[in-house]
């Protein structure tokens, strides 16, 4: 059988034997179930190395710590930096105006600030204020512009630059351009006016 006894019809001395043999079995066992509950359970890999968990997970966390930051990093730059440094600027601000009491009073400078440089429709002061920001950004280097009469136009809307004497010296290319655009356009027109004339 598969506990170890004979089946069947036995002696008792047949039978009493092979219990003290079950028990001298069991006793001889007994040191081996006790080492193997207070055991801890070893991990092998596929090539039957025993693996130790402890420094896997630890590995597996700074691979996971170093992927973080990788991936905080992509984000912060697939959003762009210049946004991130106005979101940043809108959040300071927010919080200097959190910090505000709740009332305005008269002397309240950002008020004031605020509201002089709002441009207000039939203010007769603001031509005057656009000259002078317009004064004032002059004075940091600007590009000189063409000024003078107005230039053919070309396919890009390019300005010729500040030197340009307003001599047209181009093979005609740009003018055929436009031409042919206009000639196309006025007869589309033209069909579409022949197609619904008799509704």
């Amino acid at each position: 059988m598969l506990s170890g006894v004979k089946a069947g019809l036995v002696s008792a001395d047949v039978l009493r034997r092979e219990q003290q043999e079950l028990r001298r079995h069991e006793r001889s066992n007994k040191h081996l179930e006790e080492e193997s509950r207070h055991s801890e359970t070893v991990f092998r890999d596929k090539l039957g190395r025993k693996r130790d968990l402890a420094q896997e997970w630890l590995e597996q966390r700074q691979k996971d710590e170093a992927k973080s930051k990788r991936d905080e990093q992509y984000a912060k730059w697939g959003k762009g930096l210049a946004q991130g440094k106005q979101q940043q600027q809108n959040v300071e601000d927010a919080i200097k105006e959190m910090q505000k009491p709740l009332a305005r009073y008269i002397d309240d400078q950002d008020l004031d600030r605020m509201l002089r440089e709002q441009e207000r429709e039939g203010d007769p002061m603001a031509d005057f204020i656009k000259k002078r920001k317009a004064k004032e950004n002059k004075e940091k280097k600007e590009k000189p512009r063409y000024k003078g009469p107005a230039p053919p136009l070309n396919r890009f809307n390019i300005w010729p630059g500040h030197r340009w004497d307003g001599v047209d010296r181009s093979n005609g290319f740009e003018r055929q351009h436009f031409a042919r655009i206009a000639n196309k356009k006025a007869v589309q027109e033209l069909a579409y006016k022949w197609s619904v004339e008799d509704m």
